[in-house]
C-alpha cells in the first residue's frame, strides 16, 4: 500500500475544485455571456425579430462564421429560437425566447455598472501598469 502525499492531496483538491467550477451555474453563464459577440446579439434581438442579413449589417465587426457560432449556441441555450420559412430565398429568423428575455434586465445592469464604472476601471490599470513598470 502506497502513502497518500501532500502533493497527491493538493492534486485531488485541485481536480474537486476545478469539478465544482465547471459545474457552477453562474459560471457557466458568465462563460456564455462572455463570448464576444452574444452582448450585442442579445440586445439587437430585443426589440424584434431579424433575419441572419439583418443582425449581420448590424454587427458588422462579426464574420459570417462567428456570427452563426453565435447563433448557435444562444439556440442551443434556449435563449433564442430559429426559424425557417420556406420561400425562394429561404427566410430564416431569430427571436429571443422568454428565457433570452428574462435576460435583458440583468445585460441591461451589466451595461449601465460599465458605463458609469470604465472610467475607474481604466484609472485603476493605469495606475497598476505604471506600478509594474
Amino acid at each position: 500500500m502506497t502513502a497518500r502525499t501532500a502533493a497527491d492531496a493538493r492534486t485531488d483538491a485541485r481536480d474537486a475544485y476545478q469539478a465544482d467550477f465547471a459545474a457552477c451555474p453562474t459560471n457557466r453563464l458568465l462563460d456564455r455571456m462572455g463570448d464576444k459577440w452574444v452582448g450585442l446579439v442579445l440586445k439587437e434581438l430585443a426589440e424584434a425579430p431579424q433575419r441572419y442579413g439583418e443582425l449581420a449589417r448590424s454587427i458588422p465587426g462579426a464574420s459570417q462564421k462567428m456570427l452563426t457560432q453565435t447563433l448557435r449556441r444562444l439556440e442551443r441555450d434556449g435563449l433564442l429560437s430559429r426559424t425557417v420559412t420556406p420561400a425562394v430565398p429561404v427566410r430564416v429568423d431569430y427571436e429571443l425566447t422568454p428565457l433570452g428575455r428574462s435576460l435583458l434586465p440583468v445585460l441591461d445592469a451589466v451595461t449601465r455598472w460599465a458605463e458609469q464604472n470604465i472610467g475607474q476601471v481604466d484609472r485603476a490599470r493605469e495606475a497598476y501598469d505604471a506600478q509594474q513598470g
